[in-house]
């Protein structure tokens, strides 16, 4: 099977889908915005043909690549999972006849208003919302709904450019902040826990399934500094009665959005109104996640997502044998990181238990909060009971300490 991967050198762990590819048996044609010689010879290895573009989200340039693979060979699909590289790569798909992810299903998982409107058709529980084109609109639908609400980007991805407004006083600066958009997302703000559920589905049906935990939400972690925000991700899906409400929704939201073959993210709430859908992702989650998956269920989850790809079928069975989570490590302030104490006791008490862990050296520059889980310093803790491991990873929080000036 020939496949056309675009992006496999940044960030780093695009590269194992082009592993992954190449060990399931695939040849694999990459399109990127790295020169061929600046990748290493072991990337070189697995991609068979390899063409720079200057930028992969530019619909032009990657059909341009496309077609000229196309002239080499047949080529059966083509293969993003970056989210910003989602809907480019099923425009190509639809104009050179390659099956796929359609525009449309692409589309929906993009565009939070129209997945919403579509979700709520489909009878899924989610949150209020409308796509707004002036400050009217969102004060005519905070009239409907009262605060506070959320205001984001249509398209956008995790907490990006995510504001929660809690009075009208604020509403304004809000808008303001989102820059020079046509139109924004703006919805009820949902309260209760937040978690994910990711899964890699084959023909429509779910083959694998994970669900991960946020301490605390995504919103609250991305926005304050004093917090060293975790995900955590349970091995206890196939026993807590939750899940199975949680599987049997994703599974709806799958069959409403035309969800095929492809990976998908799905983030939930639970609290005083039930299970609520908030987003979704035709593609896998970022940060690790796949990594922290395959350590606690005793799987490459990158070859059963190619194995989904080539195949049409995963064989790879989850194992449930450990709990597996991150946590953020955040520096006092922004500036250069001067040292960073407890690493020496993280590795007494838990070490047994440590799956990995970035500790930057004195002298990196600092990221700043709204950077993500992994832009500073983390660990990443293993062990076979969901509670104790949330319990050594605050543990860590509390222990390990980034120092910055």
């Amino acid at each position: 099977m020939n496949v056309v991967f675009v992006e496999p050198n940044f960030p780093r762990n695009q590269r194992e889908f082009v592993r992954a590819l190449s060990a399931v048996g695939a040849t694999v044609f990459a399109v990127g915005e790295t020169p061929w010689d600046w990748l290493d010879d072991e990337l070189r290895g697995w991609i068979h043909h390899y063409e720079q573009v200057e930028s992969v989200t530019d619909v032009d340039q990657l059909r341009a690549v496309v077609e000229h693979f196309q002239g080499m060979t047949w080529i059966d699909a083509l293969e993003a999972t970056i989210e910003s590289h989602t809907l480019p790569a099923a425009i190509v798909r639809e104009a050179t006849g390659i099956p796929g992810t359609s525009v449309h299903t692409t589309w929906l998982c993009r565009d939070k208003p129209s997945m919403k409107d579509a979700l709520r058709a489909a009878g899924v529980p989610t949150a209020a919302s409308i796509a707004a084109h002036n400050l009217d609109d969102v004060r005519d639908f905070v009239d409907a709904i009262g605060y506070p609400v959320v205001l984001k980007p249509r398209d956008g991805a995790g907490a990006a450019a995510t504001t929660k407004v809690s009075s009208y006083a604020d509403l304004s600066a809000a808008v303001d902040s989102l820059g020079s958009v046509s139109s924004i997302a703006v919805e009820e703000f949902v309260e209760g826990h937040e978690g994910f559920y990711d899964t890699v589905s084959v023909g429509g049906d779910t083959a694998l399934d994970f669900v991960s935990h946020y301490y605390p939400n995504v919103l609250e972690a991305m926005r304050s500094r004093w917090i060293s925000p975790q995900y955590i991700s349970t091995n206890q899906i196939d026993s807590a009665p939750f899940y199975e409400e949680l599987r049997s929704m994703g599974a709806r939201v799958h069959e409403a959005l035309g969800i095929g073959t492809s990976a998908t993210h799905m983030e939930w709430f639970y609290g005083p109104k039930g299970l609520r859908f908030s987003e979704i992702g035709a593609r896998p989650p970022g940060v690790g996640c796949w990594d922290l998956y395959g350590v606690g269920n005793d799987i490459d989850v990158y070859r059963a997502w190619a194995d989904a790809i080539v195949h049409g079928q995963v064989w790879s069975e989850p194992s449930r044998r450990l709990a597996s989570g991150i946590i953020a490590l955040r520096p006092a302030a922004d500036g250069v990181i001067n040292g960073v104490s407890g690493v020496d006791e993280l590795h007494d008490r838990y070490g047994e238990w440590l799956i990995d862990a970035h500790i930057p050296t004195a002298g990196t520059p600092t990221q700043p909060v709204e950077a993500g889980y992994m832009a500073n310093a983390w660990v990443r803790l293993k062990h076979p009971d969901y509670d104790t491991l949330r319990t050594m990873l605050s543990d860590v929080g509390e222990l390990v300490q980034v120092h910055a000036s």
